[in-house]
């Protein structure tokens, strides 16, 4: 994985002024059809199958965050949808039209004693 330097850049921050390393992200995104084809390759799935999975699939546990589940999938890890909102003084205050900003996705990937595969074998190298 290749990463740049980077100086933060926002004043409000404790960190301002300091620098870090942020990953550089190929410009290419790597779509649903390269997935299927990389799914199918020596095996005896047709596109059309994986495409109608893996569509069944994502509106399922879509349907399921949205209703406030976390979605384990195993393998991979753990899908949960968070909220973002404003800080109020006190309960009372909180209106939540006003002050709920929105939801994230937070993916938590799977762990086996300590160690994520997600994770393996990444090296890192500064880009050019």
């Amino acid at each position: 994985m290749e990463y740049r330097i980077k100086k933060e850049t926002k004043p409000t921050l404790p960190t301002f002024g300091e620098y870090k390393a942020v990953a550089v992200h190929p410009t290419k995104i790597i779509s649903s059809d390269e997935i299927i084809e990389a799914v199918i390759k020596d095996r005896p799935y047709s596109g059309g199958e994986v495409i109608s999975i893996v569509t069944r699939l994502s509106e399922v546990i879509n349907n399921y965050l949205r209703l406030g589940y976390k979605v384990r999938l195993d393998e991979w890890g753990l899908l949960k949808l968070e909220i973002e909102s404003e800080k109020v003084d006190s309960p009372e205050d909180f209106n939540p039209k006003k002050h709920i900003r929105g939801t994230r996705l937070h993916f938590i990937p799977q762990s086996r004693q300590g160690t994520q595969a997600l994770y393996a074998g990444i090296t890192f190298e500064k880009d050019k």
